[in-house]
This record gives C-alpha cells, structure tokens and sequence, in this order.
C-alpha cells in the first residue's frame, strides 16, 4: 500500500523541513510514503473564503485517483490513540487498498466536494495546530503506527 500526505502549500520553516525529512527516510523501512504538495492558489489573498476552498478543493480533486482512499486530516474528524491509528492503517491494507491519501487543506479547510470525495476524517488533535506543522505531526505519527504494527520499541504504553 502507498501512502501519500497532500498538502496545500510548501513548508517554509527549515526545523519543520529536517523533522519531516527524517520521518520520510524512517518511513521507508515500511511501506511506500510520499509528501505532495500543492501550490498554493495565486492571487488568494483576493478571493473570498469559499472561493478559496473551491479553488483549493479542485486543485486536491486533481490529485485522486479512482481506488484511492481519501482521508481528511480535520479538526471535525475522530480522534485516534496511536494504537488505534495503528490499526486504522493496519485496516487499509488488510483490505487492499492501492493508496491511501491524507490531506492537510489550506487555512480555510476544505470544500464541500472535497468533503463528499472523503473515505473519513481524522483529528489529530482537539488542539489547533498551524497546517505546516501537522504535516510533522502526522508523519511522525505514522511512522509511529508503522513501529507498532511491527511491535517495535519505539512507541511504549
């Protein structure tokens, strides 16, 4: 199984960047992980909030595949403890599934179609966390989950 993070935007802080990087190079032991970013949308600062989202939502659109799993990364989404989003992954390739994609949307979230397009949503946390920085979050969490599936020492309950 592939396992691909979509994100809006490039991460602009150099700490964020060595943090993410180093995750990526563990993850390799695992399984196939990619981080694609998009662009962020020209003239945003012109639009409107919705305007946005539908222009951001488009853009995410592009970048599925038909029999990918699509996983928002939202505050409105269920929370996990590790080991269950551990099983969560462990889920998705018990069931085959070819490439699974979680999205961090822009600042605004994400548009209704990119909701209706979704497999689910998952909430890293009931904190709000800045969006260059849930993509640390969320690789370290899943190479977290890759650890436990694999009942190695990294993870201690």
């Amino acid at each position: 199984m592939r396992i691909t993070l979509l994100v809006i935007g490039k991460t602009s802080e150099e700490y964020l960047l060595k943090g993410i990087a180093e995750y990526e190079k563990r993850l390799t032991r695992y399984t196939q992980f990619s981080l694609d970013v998009i662009p962020d949308v020209k003239n945003a600062s012109a639009l409107s909030e919705p305007e946005l989202k539908e222009r951001e939502g488009k853009l995410i659109l592009e970048k599925i595949s038909q029999g990918d799993k699509l996983i928002l990364l939202d505050n409105r989404g269920t929370m996990h403890t590790s080991p269950e989003f551990a099983h969560f992954i462990e889920k998705q390739q018990l069931h085959s599934t070819k490439r699974l994609v979680f999205v961090v949307g822009g600042a605004y979230g994400f548009s209704e179609a990119v909701y209706k397009a979704a497999s689910g949503k998952i909430s890293l946390s009931p904190m709000t966390f800045s969006h260059q920085m849930v993509r640390l979050i969320f690789v370290e969490q899943l190479y977290r989950a890759m650890t436990i599936l694999k009942s190695e020492p990294y993870h201690h309950e």
